[in-house]
């Protein structure tokens, strides 16, 4: 049978979560960084529901030949995920249960149950319930029979579904109103009922995840779940019944914002109408404890109106992104972290007083995270006091919460710099955040450009002018900083990313029309900016890096030297992958590095020979994007804001720039290099993509890229 061309772009995420997955379970990961990756999955997998599922059972609406005619089969994929997901929550399971806590019990750091509690900290248990978890406790009642609305659960809280059974005749109430909180629950006198099932929803917003248990013995750190020191208390939250069962639940809703037209309108009142309306979207998963007797889950899917491929089975505990926060060892952490690695200084721009300075001497690349973020800091600050600058423009997607850039220029304001901020407010899961940072710098007199009808804007830009009386003729030069990743000096600290500083006109000037583009407000295919250096989407981008494929397949023809390697975090864009086919078929040697969701099957007879494809996940979040072209062994490199998926190359503002600096080429080369050599965190991903780790001959050294990129960076005096 013949091998599809392309794989399922769902199924492509979910084998990268299983990624995810694996480093859980690898023992050479320390063991909080195990629990880590536990939470990275489960934060991956939320979000998967709550976009690209609820996006599929959107399209499961529609007619089954609509849906053909579109290339889609929801009732099949849905399945396919939904056997795919099951099948690594078992292991995932496994995974925490019969690794992680014996492992975390061998280093005297114990996870207790309610059920192991010693009689001073049942004590202890009962205290912080009366104290601190009581308070915000409201029960609903639920009854399948009932008509209406069903009762609402919050997206990604947690809950119990109690079973109970009335006692002394007496029964709750059959209403679904909440009871007020902190009080006694005045159920009324009811006939005898055999049993009731409350949802009761666990305090995680206002209360810690763990709770640190006093005295531990022999400095032993002992930690129970809130979870399980509600059911510890159980019987007394719900003193009139019998507590016949107690099971974990979450509902997962539809994030998206749903914003009908963007073209006309106050677009940000309609971003603001819909991030009120997530809240209420519609369910896409209800993970419930496996434990739960099958009545009491199909009751509870008909009381809250959940169809049968809503119900996602998962274990005792749900929400492990929490273990983010999991508590450390008040004395030594060694062993259970990852080694710490200080961010480098930058040499070139250290050996300079003044960043415009160091800049006018040649171009400097930051490589994150191995080097500080602070030199981009430091650049707007000193923009912000120069009183030679007089302005600065920038793009900004996804910002840090108490961010130093917007104070950089917010600083900039007072010292009357013009300002210009272009704020993506679609950034998915950012948009209050952006729209906050917006009016903060719109108060401080800055200009703030918000989103474009129809695209994101996702290119990574700051452009600075400073009047220079050694320029001429118009007395003034212009700084660039074009980036693959975000002006945030959290995520700076472990996505890799490339930056460059620039003083390079080439790139000045179309960094600036890029900028006159965004301040236009609307863009108008038939006025395509003339950009000269950079590639930049929805414009030229993709037409750009097809025609560079082109000619890395006429050279491949004419005997030359032919090759491509590209490194970005995902392939998903048919157009694309199919030119790639077209080179392996051509003779062209393809060497990808693909973090997360990859569609294209390397390795086919007669389709992609030539193509080898791998992917990385280790302690770094890979996120740079590197695209390099042998071109007759005149080598060009570029790196991007954009990954090669449809909305990145054709509805989204996003910008490459190549690299023209031989020193920097050569640089960021070994640092690919060094990451096609990895045999320790590389997987392959073949025809099939089943994550096989790289296979390492005896006689090779071993090499962990992240770990080599950061000495050969820290060795590097260039």
């Amino acid at each position: 049978m013949a091998v599809a061309r392309l794989i399922d772009r769902d199924l492509s995420w979910l084998s990268f979560n299983e990624r995810v997955l694996q480093e859980a379970a690898g023992p050479d990961v320390p063991l909080y960084e195990r629990l880590r990756f536990l939470a990275i999955y489960s934060s991956n997998l939320d979000e998967f529901f709550r976009v690209r599922v609820a996006s599929l059972k959107g399209l499961g609406a529609l007619r089954r030949k609509t849906q053909l005619k579109l290339g889609i089969d929801t009732e099949r994929l849905l399945k396919k995920i939904s056997e795919t997901v099951e099948r690594q929550q078992d292991v995932f399971g496994k995974v925490f249960r019969n690794e992680l806590v014996p492992a975390l019990a061998a280093k005297n750091i114990f996870l207790v149950r309610e059920t192991d509690l010693t009689p001073d900290e049942e004590i202890f248990v009962r205290a912080y319930f009366r104290n601190e978890i009581r308070p915000h406790l409201s029960p609903v009642f639920i009854d399948p029979q009932t008509t209406g609305a069903p009762p609402f659960l919050q997206n990604k809280s947690l809950y119990f579904a109690v079973r109970l059974l009335s006692k002394s005749g007496l029964a709750p109430p059959d209403t679904r109103g909440k009871i007020n909180p902190g009080k006694e629950f005045p159920f009324a006198e009811q006939p005898l009922a055999e049993e009731k099932v409350a949802l009761l929803e666990i305090p995680t917003a206002v209360l810690p995840r763990f709770i640190v248990l006093p005295g531990g013995r022999e400095a032993a750190l002992r930690v129970i779940f809130l979870d399980d020191a509600l059911r510890f208390c159980l019987a007394d939250a719900f003193d009139m019944f019998i507590v016949a069962g107690v099971y974990s639940v979450k509902l997962t809703r539809d994030a998206e914002l749903y914003i009908d037209d963007e073209f006309s309108g106050d677009l940000i009142a309609k971003i603001k109408k819909g991030l009120s309306k997530r809240k209420t979207g519609v369910p896409s998963r209800f993970l419930y404890d496996e434990a739960m007797p099958r009545e009491m889950l199909r009751g509870l899917g008909e009381a809250l109106h959940l169809s049968k491929e809503d119900l996602i089975r998962g274990s005792r505990y749900h929400n492990f992104s929490d273990f983010f926060t999991f508590p450390l060892p008040p004395a030594s952490n060694a062993g259970l972290v990852y080694e710490s690695l200080e961010p480098l200084a930058h040499h070139a721009l250290d050996a300079e007083a003044s960043m415009f300075d160091a800049i006018t001497k040649g171009d400097a690349m930051l490589c994150y995270p191995y080097h500080r973020f602070e030199y981009v800091i430091r650049l707007l600050r000193e923009a912000a006091s120069d009183p030679d600058v007089t302005s600065i423009h920038i793009t900004l997607y996804r910002v840090s919460s108490a961010s130093e850039v917007i104070g950089a220029l917010v600083a900039a304001r007072r010292n009357g710099k013009r300002v210009t901020a272009f704020i993506e407010v679609k950034a998915r899961f950012d948009e209050e955040t952006n729209l906050g940072f917006a009016e903060e710098l719109r108060k401080a007199g800055a200009t703030v450009l918000y989103s474009l009808p129809g695209l994101k804007v996702h290119a990574k830009l700051c452009l600075i002018t400073r009047r220079e009386t050694t320029r001429e003729p118009e007395g003034e030069a212009h700084y660039a900083y074009l980036a693959t990743g975000n002006f945030n000096e959290k995520t700076a600290r472990i996505y890799t990313d490339f930056g460059l500083m620039t003083k390079d006109p080439r790139l000045t000037r179309d960094v600036a029309r890029v900028f006159e583009t965004l301040e236009a407000g609307e863009i108008n295919a038939a006025l395509q900016p003339n950009f000269q250096h950079l590639f930049v989407a929805p414009f030229d981008l993709r037409q750009k890096f097809l025609a560079l494929i082109d000619r890395e397949i006429a050279h491949a023809e004419a005997g030359r030297e032919a090759g491509l390697i590209l490194k970005m975090n995902s392939l998903e864009d048919e157009a694309m992958i199919e030119k790639l086919y077209d080179a392996s078929a051509a003779g062209v040697k393809v060497r990808l590095i693909v973090r997360g969701m990859q569609r294209l099957r390397a390795g086919v007879k007669e389709l992609s020979e030539r193509i080898e494809a791998v992917s990385i996940v280790d302690r770094f979040l890979e996120h740079g994007r590197v695209y390099m072209f042998a071109n007759g062994g005149d080598e060009e490199m570029y790196l991007a804001s954009a990954d090669w998926m449809t909305r990145n190359l054709s509805r989204r503002i996003e910008t490459a720039f190549p690299v023209y600096d031989a020193t920097l080429r050569k640089q960021i080369g070994r640092l690919i290099n060094l990451q096609l050599a990895d045999n320790v965190k590389s997987r392959v991903l073949g025809k099939s993509q089943k994550n096989k780790y790289r296979k390492r001959d005896v006689s090779q050294p071993e090499c962990r890229s992240q770990l080599a990129i950061y000495d050969f960076l820290k060795n590097d005096t260039a």
